[in-house]
């Protein structure tokens, strides 16, 4: 257990750096360390304010079919880069693209680790 969060730690500093890349005034401040520093301080600040702030945006995120959320990603890392001097961020719409940058990848890079680690999967037909 404790190998899947180093794991997933190590996937959310990789998914912010490649956000820090893409989008423009999205900047890590910093070397490997710092990158690590703001992976799990945004992993804290998701864990702890997120589920609040998700559910007091839940009849926006209703309304606008879920893109809300989005919005919500975006004030998350805010917030982060809000707590740490190593992570700076534009206004609202570059930080929501970066949000939506550092989903995709992390939603990406953890199939491919969960395929590559063998991960558990429903059984081929032929094999059943």
């Amino acid at each position: 257990m404790l190998v899947k969060l180093l794991l997933a730690w190590i996937v959310v500093a990789a998914a912010i750096a490649a956000a820090a890349a893409v989008v423009p005034s999205v900047e890590i401040d910093g070397g490997v360390l710092s990158l690590l520093w703001v992976a799990l301080l945004f992993g804290l600040v998701n864990a702890l304010i997120g589920p609040v702030l998700q559910l007091l945006a839940l009849p926006l995120t209703i309304i606008t079919l879920g893109l809300f959320a989005l919005v919500v990603n975006g004030i998350l890392l805010a917030i982060t880069a809000g707590l740490t001097d190593s992570l700076d961020v534009g206004g609202l719409l570059s930080t929501t693209l970066a949000a939506i940058v550092i989903s995709v990848v992390t939603a990406v890079l953890l199939f491919v680790l969960d395929r590559v680690l063998g991960g558990p999967r429903a059984a081929h037909p032929a094999q059943a």
